[in-house]
């Protein structure tokens, strides 16, 4: 452990979440938060200043841009910091985009202060932690990459689940309606069912979507 404290900027939208987050971290030796933000555009400018090494990210922000979005927009640039995703979200249609978008960690916001401490130092140093459920899910995705929604199928049901009707989805995703239905007959087939109520039932059941 050097001398150096791991330099922590706090993004989420409730205070009281960023509260708890900084009193679980303060009392950590080597962590030292420098900043918090309430917007996924503060957040983006701030990680961009160079003085920031992990950053705990919400994925919910309220309307625009979502903390996957962000997580895009923080890692992109050269020398970017670490970004671990903080969340009470645990679906698929949660954490697949935020993995790609170049997280590289993803907890609960239910787990343990010191588990939550241990996620800091492992991202700083570069190496990835992920909730259990999480994880589970993905290696269940890996053995099994025939029966696991792509992302795109996630985004195609979950917007399902909104009631979007498949002309709504198709201009929601810049997709043609005939790509929609595509995806929707991938869907229920490697979900074994037969209709869009069915299909979010089960999905929501799995853990791809929430409702």
């Amino acid at each position: 452990m050097t001398d150096t404290p791991i330099r922590l900027l706090l993004a989420d939208d409730h205070p009281v979440v960023r509260a708890g987050l900084r009193a679980v971290l303060e009392t950590e030796d080597g962590m030292t938060v420098v900043a918090e933000a309430a917007t996924v555009e503060d957040a983006i400018t701030r990680a961009a200043r160079g003085d920031i090494d992990v950053v705990l990210m919400d994925l919910q922000f309220g309307k625009g841009m979502n903390g996957a979005e962000a997580t895009a927009a923080i890692t992109a640039r050269p020398g970017a910091p670490r970004v671990l995703i903080v969340t009470t979200y645990d679906t698929d249609a949660d954490t697949l985009p935020a993995i790609e978008a170049g997280a590289t960690g993803y907890l609960l916001k239910d787990a343990p202060p010191e588990d939550l401490a241990a996620a800091v130092r492992t991202a700083a140093a570069g190496r990835t932690t992920l909730a259990p459920t999480v994880a589970n899910r993905l290696m269940n995705r890996l053995r099994a990459p025939g029966t696991a929604l792509t992302r795109r199928e996630t985004e195609v049901l979950a917007l399902v689940a909104d009631g979007l009707s498949n002309q709504a989805i198709a201009d929601r995703l810049h997709l043609t309606e005939g790509t929609v239905k595509s995806h929707l007959a991938r869907i229920y087939a490697k979900l074994h069912v037969d209709s869009r109520t069915a299909a979010v039932a089960t999905a929501t059941d799995l853990g791809l979507i929430r409702r």
